[in-house]
């Protein structure tokens, strides 16, 4: 089994991440535990919030291999795979701002059954690469005619345990096209990212939080579109606030650093969010 935890360096580690880091850390015994920096943020990434992180989780008792995968390294990667999916006319670069979006979703959309979905205002420029200002958009119609007949599955281990299967309607109901790459060329969307690095890393199982249960049929989707392999999901519960607020990065009375320096241990941070020491 191989697990990893892939953070993203825009503020201190909370017990919300020391409970998915430590689960992965977990499951993956006698196996391989990976850590994945998702710095695709460039306005809120910083090099601290980073070092923090390898502080906080080797002080957890966790170790991984080096070098570590930095999302900000790979522009180059994500890019390929966009023009790959431009050239095959299942994405397609788009200019709109939000209010270009904001308007066009306003308007009467005469046949549109989801009017909360973008409207496909740049879905001519198929066949073109991105520009400068650029996003690029899957073309979720176009790369759900391409699947096999058979429908697509998952395994979820954790939270509704069971064998998946992706819903066509759904994606096209709930998602429609999503971005894929952001306005600054070659910095890949979360959806494209975790997709390829996944793949690029072997990951066997993923665990992660159950606020990304609902991407799992996205990415399931972007796995058969490039022909990557499927992994295992775990999808486990959110560490939330004394109110059942989710934690939040924002919320820096809950982050690990705090909790070092008032003289936790790694066993007290395991035990306050349910774990065994």
């Amino acid at each position: 089994m191989r697990t990893r935890f892939a953070p993203s360096p825009t503020g201190p580690l909370h017990l919300g991440h020391a409970y998915s880091a430590c689960l992965a850390w977990d499951m993956a015994a006698g196996g391989e535990f990976l850590l994945r920096i998702e710095d695709n943020d460039s306005q809120r990434c910083r090099p601290e919030y980073e070092a923090g992180c390898y502080e906080d989780l080797r002080w957890l008792g966790l170790s991984w291999p080096e070098p570590v995968m930095r999302l900000s390294d790979r522009r180059e990667v994500y890019l390929a795979v966009i023009h790959d999916l431009i050239d095959r006319g299942l994405a397609y670069p788009c200019s709109c701002t939000r209010r270009d979006i904001q308007a066009a979703m306003s308007a009467p959309q005469e046949g549109v059954s989801a009017p909360h979905l973008y409207p496909g205002t740049c879905r001519h420029r198929k066949g073109h690469y991105p520009q400068a200002g650029d996003a690029v958009r899957l073309d979720m119609a176009a790369a759900l005619a391409g699947l096999p007949e058979q429908a697509l599955t998952w395994e979820e281990t954790g939270l509704d345990a069971g064998l998946h299967h992706l819903d066509p309607a759904r994606l096209l109901q709930d998602h429609g096209d999503i971005v894929l790459m952001r306005k600054d060329i070659g910095t890949a969307a979360y959806h494209l990212s975790v997709v390829v690095d996944d793949a690029e890393q072997g990951i066997t199982d993923v665990i992660r939080g159950a606020d990304l249960a609902e991407a799992t049929m996205l990415h399931r989707l972007l796995q058969a579109v490039l022909d990557l392999p499927t992994p295992r999901y775990h999808h486990h519960r959110l560490i939330r606030d004394e109110n059942g607020k989710r934690l939040a990065k924002r919320n820096d009375a809950r982050a690990i650093s705090l909790y070092r320096s008032e003289g936790a241990s790694p066993a007290d941070i395991r035990a306050m969010v349910g774990l065994k020491p």
